[in-house]
This record gives C-alpha cells, sequence and structure tokens, in this order.
C-alpha cells in the first residue's frame, strides 16, 4: 500500500493555527470538500491503492459522513486497514466537523497513542491545510489553553479533538463522538485467552459504550483471531448485516451494524463489493497465492481465522488434526471403490473419493476431485480419477443431477461399476453421528494437506456446530464412505442401477 517512506510536508506556519492556511490541491476548488480517496491520496501521496482499498476507502467514507453509524471491518494481516480507518480516517473526520469528540482504541496506550501522533503529523501538514484549513491543532504553546498530547489534543476555536485509550484504559468525563477501535487483542495469546476476553467484553461495556450519546458512531476494524472475540460476541447479542452491495450504505438501520469482510483468498461468492474470482489474492502483489497457500497449510485454523475472517474454536472442531495418515498401501487390499457428492448448488464443491480397503476394514484414501467447477469439467476428472485408481465400484449421490452425472462417467469408464443412489438421510445427524468411527477408520496419505488444501481445509476445520459451517461437502462424502463401508456393508438400502 506504500510504496516508498517518504514524509508528508512540515507542519503550518504559527500564523496558520488562526488564520485559514494552505492551498486547495490542484484541479479542486477551495472549500469543496474532497472524498476520502482524494484526501488520503493529498496528505499520503505515496499511497498505492489496490481495488479492494478503494472499495475499503468509500466504505470508510460513508461512516466519515455519517451515513453509516456501526461498522465492522476484517481483514487479513498487512493489508493497510490501520492505514485507512486509525490514520487516515480521524483526520478526515475531524475536517468534516471539528466539533466532533473522537477516540481511537487498541490492544495497548502506547499503541493507540502512536496511532494519534500520526494523526497529529496529518493535522500538522501544509496538505491538509489545503483540504480543511479551519481544522487546526496547538503548535508549541501556541495559544495557550489547548490539549496536545501523545494521548490528547484538541480543535482550536471547536469542540472536538482526539483521545486515545489502550484496552482496558479510562475514558473518565469524555463524551465520544466516533469511536475506532483497531485490533483489541495482541496476538493469538492474548485472543485465546477466555480471561483477556472477558476483560475486553467488560471493558467495552462499561468504558466504550457509557462513553456514546444517540447518535455517536463506531467502527471497529480487526484482523480476527478466535469466534468469541469482541466482534464474535457482538454478532451474537446484536443485528449485524454482511455488507454486499452499494445500496446497503443508503439508509442502514441505525441500530444494524454492518459487516464487510476481505478474504486473503477468495472462497465466498462473489459480490458488488469484492468481485474477485475464486482463489483469487486479495493483493497479488503484496500478498500472492502461493505465500497464503503456504500460510494455510501451516495452519488452517489460524489461517481461517486471521486471513479468511472465519475463526474457529479448535475445542469445537468435529475433527481437527486427528485424522491418520499413512505412508504406503498395505499389501492386502480386498476393494478398490469411490464415492462421489456432485455440488448441491452452485457454491458447493464436488468432492470425489477413491480409497482402498484391507482386510482389516481400515479405509485408504488414494485420490480425490475437490473441485466447484462445473458439471462438463468435473465429470472427466472424476471419470479419469476412477481409471487412474483401479476403481472397481463407484457409488454416486443422485439427489443433485447425480444420475446424469452417473452416466457421464460411466461412459468414460466403462469397465467401473457406477452406481447412482438417492440419499435421504439427515445429513447433520449423519455427519455428527459417524464422525468417531471415521476418525479411526479413515486414513490420508501422508502429506495430503499439500496435495488438497482445500479438502485438508475444510476437513480440519470443520465443526461439531453444524449450522456454524458454510460447506459440508468434505463432511459428507468422508462419512458416506464410512456408513457404505461398516453400517451398510449388506448394501441392503442400496438403489442403483449399472449403466450398460
Amino acid at each position: 500500500m506504500v510504496k516508498t517512506t517518504e514524509s508528508i510536508s512540515a507542519g503550518r506556519s504559527p500564523a496558520g493555527i488562526f488564520v485559514p492556511g494552505g492551498e486547495a490541491p490542484p484541479g479542486r476548488d477551495a472549500g469543496s470538500i474532497p472524498s476520502f480517496e482524494e484526501f488520503a491520496l493529498g496528505v499520503y501521496p505515496f499511497l498505492e491503492l489496490e481495488p479492494f482499498h478503494r472499495v475499503y476507502y468509500r466504505i470508510l467514507e460513508a461512516f466519515a459522513r455519517g451515513r453509516v453509524r456501526r461498522l465492522i471491518v476484517t481483514m487479513p494481516p498487512q493489508h493497510g486497514k490501520s492505514v485507512g480507518a486509525t490514520t487516515l480516517l480521524p483526520a478526515y473526520i475531524l475536517g468534516l466537523d471539528p466539533d466532533l469528540r473522537v477516540a481511537i482504541a487498541s490492544y495497548s496506550g502506547t499503541l493507540a497513542s502512536k496511532f494519534n501522533r500520526r494523526v497529529q503529523r496529518i493535522l500538522d501538514s501544509r496538505e491538509y491545510g489545503g483540504f480543511f484549513p479551519a481544522t487546526c491543532i496547538k503548535q508549541g504553546t501556541r495559544p495557550p489553553g489547548y490539549i496536545r498530547t501523545a494521548e490528547e489534543v484538541e480543535i482550536i476555536d471547536h469542540r472536538g479533538g482526539l483521545l486515545s485509550v489502550g484496552r482496558e484504559g479510562s475514558l473518565t468525563g469524555n463524551r465520544v463522538d466516533c469511536f475506532i477501535l483497531d485490533d483489541l487483542y495482541k496476538d493469538a495469546l492474548e485472543a485465546n485467552s477466555p480471561l483477556v476476553r472477558a476483560n475486553c467484553w467488560e471493558w467495552y461495556t462499561s468504558v466504550v459504550r457509557t462513553r456514546m450519546h444517540n447518535t455517536s458512531r463506531e467502527l471497529i476494524v480487526f484482523t480476527r483471531w478466535h469466534e468469541e472475540d469482541l466482534i464474535g460476541t457482538l454478532m451474537r447479542r446484536e443485528p449485524v448485516e454482511e455488507l454486499r452491495t452499494w445500496s446497503q450504505l443508503d439508509d442502514p438501520a441505525p441500530d444494524v451494524w454492518l459487516h464487510l469482510n476481505f478474504e486473503a483468498l477468495k472462497r465466498s461468492p462473489p459480490t458488488e463489493l469484492d468481485p474477485r474470482a475464486q482463489g483469487e489474492a486479495l493483493w497479488e502483489a503484496q500478498h500472492g497465492v502461493r505465500l497464503l497457500e503456504a500460510k494455510r497449510r501451516l495452519d488452517p485454523v489460524q489461517f481461517e481465522a486471521m486471513y479468511q475472517g472465519h475463526p474457529t474454536v479448535r475445542e469445537g472442531l468435529l475433527y481437527g488434526l486427528n485424522f491418520a495418515e499413512y505412508d504406503d498401501l498395505p499389501h492386502e487390499i480386498v476393494r478398490r471403490a469411490n464415492y462421489t457428492d456432485t455440488a448441491d448448488t452452485g457454491d458447493d464443491y464436488l468432492c470425489s473419493i477413491s480409497y482402498a480397503v484391507d482386510a482389516d476394514g481400515l479405509i485408504y484414501v488414494v485420490d480425490t476431485v475437490f473441485s466447484r467447477a462445473p458439471m462438463e469439467e468435473t465429470e472427466p476428472l472424476v471419470g479419469d480419477l476412477l481409471l487412474r485408481t483401479g476403481t472397481r465400484q463407484a457409488l454416486i449421490e443422485s439427489n443433485n443431477g447425480g444420475r446424469g452425472f452417473a452416466r457421464a462417467v460411466q461412459a468414460l469408464a466403462p469397465d467401473v461399476r457406477v452406481e447412482w443412489f438417492h440419499q435421504s438421510g439427515n445429513k447433520q445427524a449423519r455427519i455428527l453421528s459417524n464422525a468417531a468411527t471415521a476418525l479411526h477408520l479413515v486414513r490420508w496419505p501422508r502429506g495430503w494437506n499439500l496435495r488438497w488444501p482445500e479438502l485438508y481445509a475444510q476437513l480440519t476445520t470443520y465443526r461439531r456446530q453444524f449450522r456454524a459451517n458454510r460447506w459440508h461437502d468434505a463432511a459428507d462424502v468422508v462419512t458416506g464412505i464410512v456408513e457404505h463401508e461398516v453400517t451398510d456393508r449388506n448394501r441392503k438400502r442400496l438403489r442403483g442401477i449399472r449403466f450398460a
């Protein structure tokens, strides 16, 4: 986001404190109000804005102008969230209305004060004076009677100013018109501490909320660490609306939070605000797909929280990292089979797993196809999978186009017995009741996290709380394999045909 280490211009002369100073940037009429993006590039000309930054800044502008009163933005680390929300935005808000009292909070008073000093340097600059000549702060000892410290600064001849406070710090006696909370947890160690989370919530309810009035605004910008962090707790207790279209900014309900989540790797469906294709990086030039995939392989649970904005408590995972792995297939293989679940909707995955069963009934995953591509692309992939793995029998769920898919696959792999069937069992009950058996019997090839990273992430982050999961495809297929090989050995419940 920043291409050089240039600094903004030196502060305005003391005379500029009392007489409107600075010149309007070229191409803009004096007295006109700049957009937030124009302002940001004016005071920080070294910024390089990606498309998602421009979306982010447009939404922050709606907040600054009072169109949005409650806003949550979640974004991966090192993607410029603090530069926009905690450095540039307070200066812009005070330029729009120098009578507002703005407060910045972070996990420590030291960090909050650092943000405050950055804002003050912007307020001091000639570039800022060109945009907002009426918003000035104390220079040295002039004029007397105004506060300017690392924790607080007042706007001359106005009622507004900027406060900074660390988590659990005090704001006694101060009203706040606009509160900006940026990363209230220092790291995973703090976020995973029930005591720290409880103290943070108590501080938020007893300090932040008590300093606010009917028209106060709140902005929370976080990298997520834990599903029970401040954002997660607010989502359970207050109405939150996912921000997907620009029209949602027009007239949001005052008591509803708008939530914008930028995934590092696009996994959710494209929206008007984030139209990226599936798998595309948010900022390829700085944090590309290859780097992000490597980070995900190291710790899928942490990656889903920090980089995707979808935190999961490890203790609440159904499988976690508890699947067994194998190096080589046993010599005595009694059956080679496949289980395939076609995608139910355009957002679902097709999951096809070929496996081998040994004499003891242990199940060894051999190869997979895990894709959100349309059927015309996945049919040849699955056909090749069956041939490549020596599969003798393949079961394909017929719930959503599975019968036609089965016909196509049968034509591609004529020596494989391809059968379709209708899965009528309750998905939630099936997955949860067979989880322990799946962990006991199913073996994955060592390094499967590298071979099938999306499949690995979906299984290892799958939650016990069924409705908390976005996708069930991988868990559903693993469950189907266990049911077929253990519970349904006699095939009595199987209704199918073989295609000639």
